[in-house]
């Protein structure tokens, strides 16, 4: 079932409501508006693909570098699980500072 709405305009509401930009919102907007995916991206997910962008830095290294099996890491990133609230704070840090990620390597 197709559902019409104004995408641009849902996507800008979510980047104000989540004080930044969300690459991936306007994709998954256009699956729900075309009915094709039933695929929900969820705010967590976003943060950590952005985290993991920002250090540029593989599922394995980036799992490696917060001390994390990498199969937790991929659960994060498809939605089946959330992470812990101190991780996601990592991950905010990460984006606005992702230099932190090298100090992680070598603390």
């Amino acid at each position: 079932m197709k559902r019409h709405f104004d995408l641009e305009k849902v996507a800008a509401a979510i980047e104000a409501d989540m004080g930044e930009a969300l690459p991936d919102i306007r994709q998954a907007l256009a699956e729900v508006q075309s009915g094709v995916g039933a695929r929900v991206t969820t705010p967590e997910q976003i943060l950590l693909r952005q985290a993991r962008q920002k250090t540029g830095l593989s599922q394995a290294d980036f799992a490696r570098r917060i001390e994390t099996p990498v199969t937790t890491l991929r659960d994060w990133e498809q939605g089946r699980f959330k992470p812990p609230g101190g991780v996601l704070c990592l991950f905010r840090l990460m984006v606005s500072h992702p230099e932190l990620s090298q100090e992680l390597a070598t603390a």
